[in-house]
């Protein structure tokens, strides 16, 4: 059992999500890195869509009544347990009746926690993802919140003692490929969005990144009849500056889609954070 004793900004369970429901309006979801999130889990012999918890700023403390293996990944955030500094992106041992507490990350915005056995949370439509939009799933957590963890006895062993990862970067370049609404824009649209840096709005979350810098301009009036929405879509509305969508964003939508992220970028653009500066580039074709 896991005890929240605080949750921190923003704490939820998560795991893979909820694919192949979109045709009945219910959003995938999930965790918003899922690399890193994949690569938590496998550091603790989990499979990868063991559902554990993703943090956004850290800031959490966690009392675990019984031992258990852990490992932390995405946002590199301050671990320590019982006062001791340990490693992050590490499988990492915890006693029954220590407390794990991760601090702010230096770098990033989401942080995961993947426990040996998973977390064992009711599931809702076949994943016990929180999805802040729909509200499907268990609620974000708050401090006395008690989570069970499910048995290890059949994972297979850790067998890897800590990953090297690259460091998240200050102004990151995310891949892109024309939109299936890129019509829509000025010939010169994809140029602008391209030629220079966007700044990460405060009003982002989950379920999209909000984006302050050039407006793209409208080569047509008039809107959209709404239409399925992937993640990793850049939609456009009125104001011209687009928004990307992430875990829990809507399946369908009504503005034009400009671009969508190459699915190697999506990850990334989960780890922004307000302030931060981005750009993006157009995927060479092959």
């Amino acid at each position: 059992m896991i005890e929240v004793v605080r949750p921190g900004p923003l704490a939820t369970v998560q795991d893979l999500g909820r694919p192949g429901r979109a045709h009945l309006g219910v959003p995938r979801s999930g965790a918003a890195d899922q690399r890193a999130f994949r690569l938590a889990n496998r550091l603790v012999g989990n499979p990868e869509g063991a559902a554990g918890l993703e943090f956004t700023f850290g800031g959490a403390a966690l009392r675990f009544h019984e031992r258990a293996w852990i490992a932390v990944t995405g946002a590199p955030a301050p671990l320590r347990i019982d006062g001791r500094a340990h490693g992050t992106n590490a499988p990492c041992y915890v006693a029954a009746g220590a407390l794990l507490e991760l601090g702010t990350p230096t770098a990033g915005l989401r942080s995961y926690v993947a426990v040996r056995g998973g977390v064992a949370v009711e599931e809702v439509l076949g994943s016990r993802s929180t999805d802040l939009l729909s509200g499907l799933g268990p609620a974000p957590l708050a401090p006395g919140d008690c989570l069970p963890t499910g048995s290890a006895k059949e994972l297979r062993h850790i067998n890897v003692d800590v990953v090297p990862e690259a460091p998240l970067l200050e102004a990151p370049i995310l891949q892109i490929l024309p939109g299936p609404r890129a019509d829509w824009f000025t010939p010169t649209a994809l140029a602008t969005l391209t030629s220079t840096h966007y700044e990460v709005s405060p009003d982002s979350n989950r379920v999209g990144v909000r984006l302050d810098g050039p407006r793209l301009e409208r080569a047509r009036d008039g809107e959209l009849g709404s239409e399925g929405m992937v993640i990793g879509s850049l939609q456009v509305p009125p104001s011209g500056l687009p928004i990307i969508f992430l875990a829990d964003h809507p399946t369908t939508g009504g503005y034009p889609v400009v671009a969508v992220l190459a699915a190697s970028a999506v990850s990334g653009a989960a780890q922004l954070r307000p302030g931060q500066k981005l750009r993006f580039r157009l995927r060479p074709t092959r």
